[in-house]
This record gives C-alpha cells, sequence and structure tokens, in this order.
C-alpha cells in the first residue's frame, strides 16, 4: 500500500495546457508538486499505520525477541495484545508518522532530479533510467531519514516492563550518548542502501511497466482522463493501489535478506547477544 501511494507520487505530472498569467502552467506544475507531496504523505500515514501490527512483529521476528521468538507471524499478532494491550501492536509507529512526509518529499524531488540528470547527462531513457533513478532516489531518502527509522525499530523492538526508551525523544538523546553521537543513529546502514538499491529500483521499474502496459492494452478497462488534462490517460485508483502492491511485493521479495541484516544491526546494543559478546570481551581483556 504505501509502496502504491510513494510509487504513484513519483510519476511526472501530465502535461498541462497552456494559460496565461498567474495561472499558467507554472503555478499550475507547483500545485500538482504540493497536491502530490500532500496526498502521497497522507496515504503513506494511513497505509504504514494499517499495516503496523504486522510490521511490529515483523521487527520482533526478525530480531528474535526472547519473548516472541518461538511463536509464529499469527500467533504473535494474538500474543502482543495479551501481553501488552492492543496498543503494543503500534509501538514505534510514531516515529514513522513523523518519518513519512521528509521520506516522501525527499524520494519523490530526488527521483524527478535524478530522472532528469540520468536523461540529459547519460542520455539514458525509457525503463533503464526509471531502474537508475528509483533506486538512486530511493537511497537518498533512507540516508537522511534513517535515524528516525533507527528510532522506530527500537521502540518497536521495545517489550512492556522492559522499556530501555521512554519515548522518541528519550531514544534520540540515549543512542546519541551512548553509542557514539551521529554515527551511532546509522547502525545497518550499508545492507539498507544494498537493499535499497533494488527494492527502489524495482519497484519503480514494474510499476512503470504494469502502469505502460496496461495503458496500451487495456486503457478502457483500466484507465481514466486525468483531472489535469482530460487527454492524458493515468490508471484508476484501484489499478494503481494494486499495481504499487504487486510492484512492491516483489521489490520486497528480492531485498528481503538486506532487511532482516539490517533490522539485527540496528538493534545489536539491545539484543542479547552484544551483552554476551560484550561480558566475554571484557573477561578477556
Amino acid at each position: 500500500m504505501a509502496a502504491a501511494a510513494a510509487l504513484a507520487a513519483a510519476e511526472p505530472p501530465p502535461a498541462m495546457p497552456q494559460a496565461a498569467g498567474a495561472g499558467g502552467p507554472a503555478a499550475r506544475r507547483d500545485f500538482y508538486w504540493l497536491r502530490s507531496f500532500l496526498a502521497g504523505g497522507i496515504a503513506g500515514c494511513c497505509a504504514k499505520t494499517t499495516v503496523a501490527p504486522l510490521d511490529r512483529v515483523k521487527v520482533l521476528l526478525q530480531a528474535h525477541n526472547h519473548h516472541y521468538k518461538h511463536l509464529g507471524v499469527f500467533s504473535t499478532l494474538r500474543a502482543v495484545p495479551q501481553k501488552e494491550g492492543y496498543l503494543g501492536l503500534y509501538k514505534g509507529n510514531g516515529a514513522m508518522m513523523i518519518r513519512i512526509f521528509p521520506y516522501g518529499a525527499i524520494q519523490f524531488m530526488a527521483f524527478e532530479h535524478y530522472k532528469t540528470l540520468i536523461t540529459t547527462k547519460l542520455g539514458v531513457s525509457g525503463h533503464v533510467h526509471r531502474l537508475m533513478a528509483g533506486s538512486m532516489a530511493g537511497m537518498t531518502a533512507v540516508i537522511c531519514t534513517y535515524p528516525l527509522d533507527m528510532v522506530r525499530v527500537r521502540l518497536a523492538f521495545q517489550v512492556k516492563g522492559e522499556h530501555t526508551y521512554t519515548g522518541i525523544i528519550h531514544a534520540f538523546k540515549t543512542i546519541y550518548a551512548k553509542e557514539g553521537g551521529f554515527l551511532g543513529f546509522y547502525r545497518g546502514l550499508m545492507p539498507t542502501i544494498l537493499g535499497m538499491a533494488p527494492y527502489a529500483g524495482v519497484s519503480f521499474f514494474t510499476f512503470g511497466t504494469l502502469k505502460s502496459v496496461g495503458l496500451s492494452h487495456a486503457p478502457t478497462l483500466l484507465g481514466r482522463p486525468s483531472s489535469d488534462n482530460p487527454n492524458v490517460l493515468v490508471l484508476k485508483t484501484h489499478i494503481n493501489l494494486l499495481c504499487g502492491g504487486v510492484a512492491g511485493a516483489i521489490a520486497q521479495t528480492i531485498s528481503y535478506p538486506f532487511d532482516v541484516t539490517r533490522r539485527r544491526m540496528q538493534l545489536g546494543t539491545v539484543l542479547p547477544e552484544f551483552e554476551k559478546c560484550l561480558l566475554i570481551t571484557q573477561s578477556e581483556s
């Protein structure tokens, strides 16, 4: 769902009809960017909140939280409310909501910038330039918003009664003070970057391909006239969502091993294995 919103927002604006004065093409294009940013951000917030329980379960199981590591996905979904209440399924979602808008804005603007740069400087066009621009935009957005992702994962991994952090601000202060300052927020960045390239690239590539093929072969069934320009066809809302979901699922499957590695590194200092390694190192020294 979030993939659908992000991918739809990253599509270039349709051609605007000529108009005079302040309401001309430039003004309408600016309005398109603002509208796309707000729509993408709100859609991203709704989508992430909807899947937040599954995302919390994923973090708990990826890093083998000792309370839930013996359970499966559905068993954990039942166990978390029993142990932590239903709000326990939404731990870390606040940090995700804060991250959505800057992440979407950076990715949206970076995609358009990289796409233009690749076309003009390298002379590459078609699906290849969409793939390259999507990968670069994804990596740029991840790097800029990574500290919020780190805090979100730390909060999501906590279990009621064993809190290390009392909230987002406290988590920021604690990580900065105890884990090497600003660099402490970038644990696991390398597997994130390595995984983001195939994830973002495949997402944009698959979405763009599905859109092109769909509008070419079944324009009446899958498309509708754009509200900005009736001469331009865009995907219907439910088809747009379906294409984004398929693209996101394929990309997530390909990059999933990197995601597991990232989570383990992000949670390194709060995992039991880290404490054991630290005690062994201290005893040997």
